[in-house]
C-alpha cells in the first residue's frame, strides 16, 4: 500500500537524521525547517511519531502478497 511506503519512507528519514544527532551534533530538520518550536517543524515531527506508530502495525499485519507468494511456492508456480 502507498500508506505503507510514506510511513516506511517517514521512519527511515527520520532515523538517519536521529543518526546524524548522534554522530555529528547536527540536526537537519532544523536546519531545514527552522527552530524545533516552529510550526512547520512540529508538524513534520508529529508526522514522522505517527508514521512511527503506523509502521509498528506492519510488524503485526500479514498482507495478502505474502498469502499468494506462499500459495504460490505450495503449487510449485
Amino acid at each position: 500500500m502507498i500508506i505503507d511506503k510514506i510511513a516506511l519512507t517517514l521512519v527511515i528519514l527520520s532515523g538517519l537524521n536521529r543518526g546524524i544527532i548522534g554522530i555529528f551534533h547536527i540536526d537537519l530538520m532544523e536546519q531545514l525547517l527552522g527552530s524545533p518550536l516552529g510550526l512547520l517543524a512540529r508538524v513534520v515531527y508529529t508526522l514522522c511519531g505517527i508514521a512511527a506508530v503506523w509502521c509498528v502495525t506492519l510488524l503485526f499485519t500479514r498482507r495478502r502478497e505474502t498469502h499468494v507468494a506462499a500459495y504460490r511456492t505450495a503449487q510449485g508456480k
